[in-house]
């Protein structure tokens, strides 16, 4: 079995920022040179996530407005009482989307369709230094 890893650094604003690492997690599949086999995207931290989707100013705008309707950031939250914090909606969005995505890579390329993208969505409240996990297995 065959395996490349790469890893993406970027600063964000927090606040539900959704980043485009489509072109990055590319870049690690190239670099690899496996004609066959599976790319796992996995973003570091708890208030953060990984998904696929269409990457377009509308669908960026309905994610985050649907994620603000099914956890409020305002709401009262136990784990900001215990820790004094402010946090506590990017934990549970977090949670829910989840921290990685896999993608098949076919003829050395990630197998996405047409519209589809990999985001990075931060979703603490706050600015973070994210870290992105690329690894590409044969």
């Amino acid at each position: 079995m065959a395996v490349h890893s790469g890893m993406l650094r970027l600063s964000t604003d927090g606040g539900g920022q959704i980043v485009d690492v489509t072109a990055g997690v590319a870049s690690v599949v190239r670099m690899a040179e496996i004609p066959v086999g599976v790319a796992t995207v996995f973003v570091r931290g708890s208030t953060a996530a990984i998904t696929a989707m269409e990457y377009e100013p509308g669908a960026v705008i309905d994610l985050t407005d649907v994620l603000e309707r099914l956890i409020p950031t305002g709401a009262d939250y136990e784990h900001n009482r215990r820790n004094h914090d402010t946090n506590a909606h990017a934990h549970a969005r977090a949670a829910i989307i989840g921290p990685s995505v896999a993608v098949p890579v076919v003829d050395g390329a990630l197998a996405l369709g047409t519209w589809q993208s990999i985001v990075l969505i931060d979703l603490d409240d706050r600015p973070r230094d994210r870290t992105v996990l690329v690894h590409v297995v044969a």
